[in-house]
């Protein structure tokens, strides 16, 4: 089953990406046919400045790479190393009712937010179809807010099989209904816009400690049994423990021989040795530019392969020589 997976490269990671949309990512190559790619062209919606995009693209690929993203197992690629992809996208504007594209509820939650409106916005869905369409991708891992885009790609690859025949693959969208709101510091969902989030990669342990210690907690006076539900420093810890581990946990909390700052110490713990390895590999990957690079070029010249024979396919279908 080929699956396919975008990441913006918008900044440092936090736990909150990482239980949200790495980790069963990670997991997924193991199983599945994983094409995943940095999508530095849909960056160019928002970006304004030429060196950060640049650099957050490359930090992008060693994060992910440090994570877990196994070249051996994935395909993995810069967006515009692989150009077929805007051919196809004007292709398939054709084949895009304004209409469909007016429905979008990113689009409209984006200039909401005070995102400036423009083409490249609007038409934004129209570069996802293309990016999943030119791969015959047969399942798109998504969150809620991406069913729409999912959904508009197969009908813009329904209207255009209906005039040429079967040329494309309709993909079906992946939820992971198992993966909960990841909360924050302050218990919302964890977001750098909101500035609640806990980076993956913090400097020292001193700097981790200080950011869970500013997790909001209650008043609750050392030696009285604490509660574990609804406590952000119990639900953000959950997420590194097994069922037994959360269950410990509880325990520890029921007892009241604990406070909360003993509890936002273990949970400090519990971050950095999860992310003990991959931070030697990060390492390693930043003193190691060109290693990045190959895997890089290594996934944009499997991918160019693929891109090559369905865009001839596709050219032969609407008459371009």
């Amino acid at each position: 089953m080929r699956v396919l997976t975008g990441i913006q490269a918008s900044g440092k990671l936090h736990i909150g990406n990482y239980f949200g949309a790495m980790k069963p990512m990670i997991e997924l190559q193991e199983k599945e046919e994983l094409f995943t790619f940095i999508a530095n062209y849909h960056s160019l919606t928002t970006s304004k400045d030429p060196a950060l995009l640049k650099q957050l693209t490359f930090d992008a690929a060693v994060d992910y790479l440090s994570l877990g993203i196994n070249p051996q197992k994935t395909t993995f690629w810069i967006q515009s190393d692989v150009p077929q992809v805007l051919e196809l996208y004007w292709m398939l504007s054709k084949f895009t009712p304004m209409g469909l594209l007016e429905r979008a509820h990113s689009y409209k939650d984006k200039v909401a937010k005070g995102i400036t409106a423009n083409h490249a916005l609007f038409s934004y869905p129209v570069l996802m179809a293309a990016d999943i369409l030119l791969l015959d991708t047969q399942k798109v891992p998504v969150g809620k807010d991406q069913i729409q885009h999912v959904e508009m790609t197969r009908d813009i690859a329904t209207k255009f099989n209906n005039d040429y025949g079967e040329i494309f693959t309709l993909p079906k969208h992946v939820v992971n209904d198992e993966v909960a709101t990841i909360p924050g510091i302050d218990g919302q969902k964890m977001s750098k816009s909101y500035d609640n989030a806990i980076d993956i990669f913090m400097e020292t342990e001193k700097k981790l400690q200080k950011r869970c210690n500013k997790i909001l907690s209650s008043s609750t006076p050392l030696g009285e049994p604490l509660k574990s539900e609804g406590c952000h420093i119990y639900n953000i810890a959950a997420l590194f423990l097994n069922n037994q581990g959360q269950l410990d946990l509880k325990e520890r909390y029921n007892t009241g021989e604990e406070g909360y700052g003993h509890f936002k110490k273990y949970l400090k713990e519990l971050i950095w040795n999860e992310f003990s390895e991959a931070r030697e590999k990060r390492e390693m990957y930043l003193n190691n530019p060109d290693l990045v690079r190959d895997i890089l070029n290594d996934g944009a010249k499997k991918m160019n392969k693929i891109a090559n024979a369905k865009m001839a396919q596709i050219r032969e279908a609407v008459g371009i020589l």
